[in-house]
């Protein structure tokens, strides 16, 4: 009891518009899970419901995040309320749209109709999409000018928030690369519904993974836009990790090596985010890769350890030996299983 008492009484503390946003897209999950059991129609081989479902969760994650992050400016907190004001209510009007075209058995994203419903979705998104990105890039600015937490959560928060501000940027300018493409599908209701563009490259309708229904048969801009958006939780779980191994590690005492690993895993992250958007926009599934991508991968998978054995060795090198009171260098194994020293002075 104690525990939820503390932990209710930190999250009134973050931003409360963002924090209502959050709670208001986790909400929509079960709702949207009820309507998967209870209304059988599909588009594209998928319940309608799906869509919201994954918008949901996904947008309420993030707006969590974004709500913890602004109750730990110092510098800029004003602005940040606004600026996380914003994104809250954009939110709330990308996800909404999303979901009601779905109460509507017709597509969200793509939909060049002239319908009503179209129409409106369109036009909600006209508002909703540009002020996601922009106070996204205007968070990160804030993060940049200012420490927020120890030296591994700034780093963590900085690298996360641009790897969000890059996923954004890349659905844009795949989803533009993709073409115009125009077709026409059947959406739930068995009408034909025009579309122009698509989330696909190569096959701008291409499905077939389960759950996350990306593509199995052509690049799909879904795939770097989730990781890049998810980015600043991954690399907030790395930091919360090390921070528990330092209670039995004597290395990561010190927050600069933490920082170092972090930064470590920041640069994996985004190597992993930079290949899977090359990857996409060669119209190739994430699933299929061909000779390059798999090189690129494991030269990510490479890089990554190498990188982190150095940050390692060289804390090792900079850790002074224990010292008894009479100056005498103990003979010791520190807990991170450094070299056994032995020296008088």
């Amino acid at each position: 009891m104690t525990i939820l008492t503390t932990t209710a009484g930190a999250i009134r503390g973050w931003h409360r518009p963002l924090t209502v946003h959050a709670m208001a897209m986790f909400a929509l999950v079960p709702a949207c899970a009820v309507g998967m059991l209870v209304d059988d129609r599909l588009l594209l081989g998928e319940s309608v419901w799906l869509k919201p479902m994954k918008f949901g969760f996904a947008m309420g994650v993030y707006g969590l995040t974004l709500a913890w992050l602004l109750s730990r400016l110092r510098k800029g907190s004003r602005l940040g309320w606004w600026l996380g004001t914003v994104f809250a209510v954009a939110g709330l009007l990308d996800v909404g749209a999303v979901a009601y075209a779905a109460a509507h058995g017709t597509f969200s994203h793509f939909n060049a109709d002239t319908g009503q419903v179209a129409r409106t979705v369109r036009t909600v998104f006209g508002f909703g999409v540009m002020p996601l990105l922009v106070t996204t890039l205007a968070i990160a600015i804030l993060a940049l000018i200012q420490r927020v937490g120890d030296r591994a959560v700034t780093r963590a928060l900085r690298a996360g928030l641009g790897l969000a501000l890059a996923g954004m940027v890349v659905a844009l300018w795949l989803s533009n690369s993709a073409g115009p493409t125009p077709r026409t599908v059947t959406d739930a209701d068995g009408h034909l519904v025009s579309m122009s563009g698509g989330h696909g490259i190569g096959d701008p309708d291409g499905s077939g993974m389960p759950v996350t229904h990306w593509s199995t048969t052509g690049g799909d801009l879904r795939v770097p836009h989730f990781v890049g958006l998810h980015g600043i939780q991954v690399l907030l779980l790395v930091t919360a990790v090390l921070s528990v191994l330092a209670a039995r590690r004597g290395l990561l005492h010190d927050e600069r090596v933490r920082a170092r690993l972090v930064g470590v895993a920041a640069l994996g992250y985004t190597g992993v985010f930079a290949v899977l958007t090359w990857q996409a926009r060669r119209g190739q599934s994430v699933i299929h890769p061909d000779g390059p991508t798999v090189l690129a991968f494991a030269g990510v998978a490479v890089l990554v350890p190498v990188a982190a054995a150095v940050v390692v060795t060289v804390a090792r090198r900079n850790t002074p030996p224990a010292r008894d009171a009479d100056g005498t260098v103990r003979a010791v194994q520190d807990r991170a299983g450094g070299l056994v020293t032995t020296e008088t002075p």
